[in-house]
């Protein structure tokens, strides 16, 4: 007898309510397929039993097995049978992460947009640079914004940035270095090992970093981190300014803010 779908395969299972969105590319289409017919199943599926359960010739879905498990997306637990691969929990864990800091986010920038007056950032480590997700600004803020929504910048470059390099170790920092050439945009970027280390020190001790003009020219930065519900640092809350308007008083609010975000995604110091 069929054992019964859990609600969470229910969840997972295509709903029959109304008809799916036709894919252009028929390959997708059918690893789509196989995905969906193994999210229904918490224990491994023969290769006869998912070209069943998707129609597909079995030479087919062999082939693209083969390709969901090279890329690590589907897992040959033995042979011929198959399951869900890690890359996709991997994958599932940073659009979570990423959708959810958005939202929890979005409220707590534009209190503190209304409260500096100037642009608030909000960034994410991919690889060796930052990405910006979202912003707070107005044309009051008094700088034009530089890079837009999506933009990236060298980790070594920006406050977040910087933010990030201080939970990597040493091994790690020195690694980005050899990778990077820690390449410098202005008279003031920290372009030297020793000056980034000596940097991530002073960062680790205050719990916020800064950048000095060190992006661009006139512009100035301080950010704080933001962690999840395991304390991982998963994005950096900034405020941007012209050099001249930057103010120190900013950063308890800044921390504060960053903190109320962490809170919200369930971090607990």
């Amino acid at each position: 007898m069929p054992r019964a779908m859990t609600s969470e395969e229910a969840a997972l299972a295509p709903s029959s309510a109304a008809p799916a969105p036709q894919i252009a590319i028929q390959v997708l289409e059918r690893t789509m397929r196989l995905l969906d017919a193994l999210a229904q199943h918490p224990d491994p599926v023969s290769l006869k039993e998912l070209a069943q359960a998707t129609g597909l010739h079995p030479s087919t879905a062999h082939r693209i097995l083969n390709d969901l498990v090279a890329g690590r997306y589907v897992d040959r637990v033995e042979s011929g049978m198959y399951s869900l691969g890690m890359r996709l929990l991997e994958l599932g864990h940073l659009v979570k992460g990423r959708l959810n800091v958005r939202d929890a986010a979005i409220t707590p920038m534009r209190t503190l947009h209304r409260l500096t007056g100037q642009t608030v950032n909000l960034s994410v480590r991919q690889g060796d640079e930052i990405v910006y997700i979202d912003r707070a600004y107005s044309e009051r803020s008094g700088m034009q914004v530089v890079r837009a929504i999506g933009g990236r910048a060298p980790l070594h470059l920006t406050s977040t940035g910087k933010l990030f390099l201080s939970a990597d170790d040493p091994l790690q920092v020195r690694a980005y270095a050899a990778r990077t050439g820690l390449h410098g945009h202005t008279a003031n970027s920290l372009t030297t090992l020793e000056d980034l280390e000596r940097e991530l020190e002073e960062v680790r001790a205050k719990g916020y970093a800064r950048d000095n003009e060190e992006l661009e020219m006139g512009v100035r930065c301080i950010a704080a981190g933001i962690r999840d519900d395991t304390g991982k640092l998963i994005a950096g809350l900034s405020i941007s300014a012209p050099a001249d308007r930057m103010q120190d008083s900013w950063i308890d609010t800044l921390v504060e803010t960053a903190s109320q975000i962490s809170d919200a995604l369930g971090y607990e110091p």
